[in-house]
């Protein structure tokens, strides 16, 4: 194989998941042309409510406020507080704050996200769960819409919609992945959910597995059972940026990890003779998503390999100053860092940088089960 060759490879392999996959979709979508099979309106089901939280002093008062203010049937809602091993004030402030309804589980040793959504699900009653962490806050009837589309019997797990208002590479991207979504929705399946906001009937959901990305396992495991993963776009609810691009990168490489032990431990589900378009899917948008470094990398030694043709020189002062541009916006160099070019530079680098880290780390065997919340 010429070096060309390698590098046009490594062009398409860096172009198809974020512009190829899209736009199949698009095409696939406008093949398909599902409708939305509400079925008929009726009572609105009752609701299980479960927030993992773990050292939240800062913000819970503000996200048992937000939980309280849902508009949600009397008697059809029950509000599950889970308190993972904190060792700030949060356990104190939910039981000073608890409302009629609202019941506040502690554990007292920090035992991982899984532990504290299994505690949940241990002591839910009703059957429609609906998983929200303290990051985000719902808007007042965002309740009654994620749980509208089960009215669709063939529908197990509803996604909703964070949103991040702020201008910057985490919005953008947030965006970029909230489009996905409503595509896949249309064709067949999503390939993960929100993991801020989601929803899933109470008969498929199991008890969930130590270094899993829950969000992620419920779709699959919805998928496994035949029912399709959907989003919402009318069940919304806001979240701010993470402050320290340095955190967000060390977020991105523990939920890199848990999805991918997630994935390797489905990874029947990429078998399109038994799982035809979501399998396709979840090609496109983990597995291919996730080989997008090497091909980053490959393009650049080749373009090197090759400068002494223009057109392979042009391409690799392109990729340096991109690059460049990059590291300059994270050292906060003059004002790039503000800029649009800078930001996207910034967080399209620093994703695929945790990618590799997180396949670096998964290769030795590290596997992520402990959550620390991201500060925003």
């Amino acid at each position: 194989m010429t070096l060309e060759v390698l590098f046009w490879l490594s062009v398409c392999g860096v172009l198809y998941p974020y512009v190829g996959y899209p736009v199949a979709l698009m095409i696939l979508g406008r093949a398909v042309r599902r409708p939305e099979a509400l079925g008929q309106a009726g009572a609105s089901p009752s609701v299980s409510l479960i927030i993992p939280v773990h050292n939240e002093e800062a913000r819970i008062e503000r996200k048992v406020a937000n939980t309280t203010s849902l508009r949600y049937p009397d008697g059809h809602l029950q509000i599950l507080f889970v308190s993972d091993g904190s060792t700030d004030r949060t356990a104190d402030i939910l039981k000073r704050t608890a409302s009629p309804g609202m019941s506040v589980v502690e554990l007292p040793v920090r035992r991982g996200k899984a532990a504290a959504l299994n505690a949940g699900l241990a002591r839910a009653t009703h059957d429609v769960l609906v998983f929200t962490d303290a990051s985000i806050e719902l808007e007042p009837d965002a309740l009654q819409h994620i749980v509208r589309r089960f009215r669709d019997p063939q529908i197990g797990c509803v996604s909703g919609e964070d949103r991040i208002a702020a201008a910057g590479g985490e919005a953008w991207y947030g965006r970029y992945e909230l489009f996905l979504r409503r595509l896949e929705s249309q064709v067949h399946s999503i390939v993960g959910a929100s993991g801020s906001f989601y929803a899933q009937r109470r008969a498929l959901c199991a008890p969930f597995q130590e270094g899993m990305a829950p969000d992620f396992l419920s779709v699959l495991r919805t998928v496994e059972q035949g029912y399709r993963a959907v989003s919402e776009p009318t069940a919304i609810g806001a979240m701010t940026s993470v402050k320290d691009p340095r955190h967000e990168f060390e977020r991105k490489v523990r939920t890199l990890i848990r999805g991918m032990t997630t994935l390797f431990a489905h990874a029947r589900l990429l078998n399109p003779l038994r799982f035809g378009v979501f399998a396709f899917a979840l090609w496109s948008h983990k597995t291919l998503r996730w080989t997008v470094p090497f091909f980053l990398l490959t393009a650049l030694l080749t373009s090197f390999a090759l400068v002494r043709s223009p057109v392979y020189l042009v391409a690799c002062i392109a990729q340096v100053v991109f690059y460049a541009g990059a590291l300059a916006a994270l050292a906060e160099w003059g004002s790039l860092h503000r800029s649009v070019p800078g930001k996207a530079a910034l967080y399209f680098s620093s994703v695929n940088a945790a990618i590799l880290a997180a396949w670096c780390q998964y290769g030795k065997g590290v596997r992520q089960e402990l959550w620390t919340p991201s500060r925003r």
